[in-house]
Formats: C-alpha cells, sequence, structure tokens
C-alpha cells in the first residue's frame, strides 16, 4: 500500500479518538517529538561473517546458473571462519587478523573467477550484477572509513546508529521520529505521527520534514513542540523556530511551559511499547519502503489498541447505567 496510504489508518485512529472524547482536538497542537531507532532483521554484523556470507552467497548463485567455478572454498573458507572468532574471543588478534585475510582473499578469487566465466555473457551478467557488487564493498570497505557501508547482503540499506546507549552502543536499522500528545488523554497518550528517516539525519535536522508532515496528518496547527537536547541547532521552518522547546532551555521558558518540559520524558514508554508489543523492536519487512511501513502501523496498532481500551470502559459505563445492581434487602 505504501506510507503514504498506510498512515491513512493514524489519521483515522485521531479520528475516531477525537469523536469519541477520547482525546480533544486542542490536545493535538502540543507533541512531543523524540527519535529511536528501529532495528532490522539482521545478524550482528562483523567483517569475516560479511565476508564469508558474500562468498557463500556467490557461489550458490553461480551453482543455480550453471557456472562452474574453480573452487568454492566452502570447507577452508568455513573454517577460516571458525578459527577468526575463536582467536578474537582469545584476544589473539594478530592471527585473527591473518584469518580475516584469508576470508577475504577467498573471497576475492571467487569474484573473480565469476566475472572471467560469466565475461560476454549478458543475461548471466545482469543476474550477478548485484551481488557482485556487494560481494565488492564487503571485500574494499575498511573498518574506520567514512561514508556508508554494507552491514548485510540480504538488506544493504541497513545504517549502523549509535544513540550512546551503554547496554547497547551501536544498533543496526533505520532512524525514526515520533511524535505523541504531550497531555495524557482521557484515553491515553496517542501517537500523533511517526515517520522512518533513512541516512541517519542529525535530530535537530529532522523538524523541517517532521513538522508539515505532522500538521498534514493532524489537520491543524502545531503550537508547541518539546524535545530533548538531540534537538539543538534545529532547522524548524521559520514560523515554528520559538515553538521549539528544548529540555534544559532558560531563555523565553515562562512557568507553565517549564511544567510542559517535565513532561518531555512522556514519549520513553510509548516507544517503548511500541517495540515491544507493536512490532518496531525488529523489523522483517523488506527494503527502505518496508522500513517506512513497519513503522507506520506500529503506530497505527499503538493507537487502536489505547482506542479498544477507551471503548471498553466506555461499554461498562453504559452497561453499568442500564443495568443497575439489584438493592439488597437487609436482614
Amino acid at each position: 500500500m505504501g506510507e503514504a496510504r498506510l498512515q491513512a489508518l493514524i489519521q483515522e485512529s485521531l479520528s475516531v479518538a477525537t469523536r469519541t472524547k477520547a482525546i480533544k482536538p486542542s490536545e493535538l497542537s502540543r507533541v512531543i517529538v523524540d527519535t529511536t531507532v528501529q532495528p532490522k532483521n539482521v545478524t550482528f554484523p562483523t567483517d569475516a561473517k560479511l565476508l564469508n556470507r558474500a562468498r557463500e552467497k556467490l557461489v550458490r548463485l553461480a551453482q543455480c546458473h550453471g557456472v562452474d567455478l574453480r573452487q568454492s572454498y566452502a570447507r577452508v573458507g568455513k573454517f577460516a571462519l571458525i578459527q577468526h572468532q575463536r582467536y578474537a574471543h582469545a584476544k589473539q588478534f594478530n592471527r585473527a587478523n591473518r584469518m580475516l585475510r584469508k576470508l577475504r582473499t577467498y573471497l576475492g578469487r571467487v569474484i573473480r573467477d565469476i566475472g572471467r566465466k560469466i565475461e560476454g555473457n549478458g543475461g548471466l551478467e545482469a543476474t550477478f550484477a548485484r551481488l557482485l557488487l556487494l560481494a565488492r564493498r564487503v571485500r574494499e570497505q575498511q573498518k574506520r572509513q567514512r561514508g556508508p557501508k554494507v552491514y548485510s547482503l540480504h538488506a544493504p540499506e541497513v545504517e549502523c546508529i549509535g544513540k550512546g546507549k551503554a547496554h547497547r552502543p551501536y544498533e543496526f536499522g533505520v532512524k525514526v521520529s515520533v511524535a505523541t500528545t504531550l497531555k495524557h488523554c482521557k484515553g491515553g497518550q496517542f501517537v500523533t505521527h511517526v515517520k522512518a528517516l533513512p541516512g541517519n539525519p542529525y535530530d535537530g535536522h529532522t523538524l523541517a520534514t517532521v513538522i508539515p508532515d505532522m500538521e498534514a496528518m493532524v489537520g491543524s496547527t502545531i503550537a508547541r513542540i518539546l524535545a530533548d537536547k538531540g534537538y539543538r541547532g534545529h532547522n524548524a521552518p521559520p514560523d515554528y523556530k520559538f515553538r521549539v522547546f528544548l529540555s534544559g532551555q532558560k531563555r523565553g521558558v515562562t512557568p507553565k511551559i517549564k511544567r510542559e518540559l517535565h513532561r518531555r520524558s512522556a514519549v520513553e514508554p510509548v516507544i517503548g511499547h511500541l517495540k515491544a508489543e507493536h512490532r518496531m523492536g525488529r523489523n522483517y519487512l523488506w527494503f527502505r519502503r518496508g522500513d517506512a511501513n513497519n513503522a507506520v502501523l506500529a503506530a497505527a496498532g499503538y493507537n487502536f489498541r489505547r482506542l479498544i481500551r477507551w471503548l471498553r470502559i466506555l461499554l461498562r459505563q453504559i452497561l453499568t447505567a442500564l443495568c443497575p445492581a439489584p438493592a439488597i434487602n437487609p436482614a
């Protein structure tokens, strides 16, 4: 369906919440914005695993299309990977690096062998083009190089994002912006906007994209945005420069805004629910459009769960009013 059509689910959830009085329309104009990482369904990438996996994929594809290779390196490649892991675990890094060079050599030999065998065959060249390109990138990339790297062969769009977590220094997926209502409404705290942001942009540079999308989805002007210190130096549109307030800000903060800033961290448990209960904790959908779709579907599921809980409370109140408890006669 695409991200644009799926966003109609979030709009409908907010519309139903407004009609059932789970949320007031005025409460949609003050929001909390934060970013999180939506991890992709990939294993933790290491150079050795990527090199060996690229060789295995090339050998398998060659066998499927009848390309006879000089050597597949299946046995020695697997043994070199195991040896690398053992040496690295024992902190014998010179020996581990020697095994890593072997794995890189095996992959280079397979790449050159396939290139010689399919040269001049347009059909096979088109079939191997994407995988050969990824394999060459994996073989040539260095530990501290600048620019994009390949962290997964089946999902090359994966990015390495560091959010400063002690228990998880690096996460592999895509950055997602999440906006929730500032106030805890009658029906709970609803998600008003969610958007995947490929390219790992700086948090403060996401507001130029997020604010217009949020207003189009909510259907009203955003009066106040609360964010954490990661949004310093933000690029919000000129009309919103003085509507964005950050944690720890002193200038222009009235007592009311100061009280509202104390609720900025209320977005964190919402993100936790999105990840733990609504499948944002691991994305199984393919490509960048899968990243965008999964984030929107998680937010829509979260909102509809809040609505079901609110409607259950309303139904209980209605049934209590229609069916009062029978009076108990004193003995």
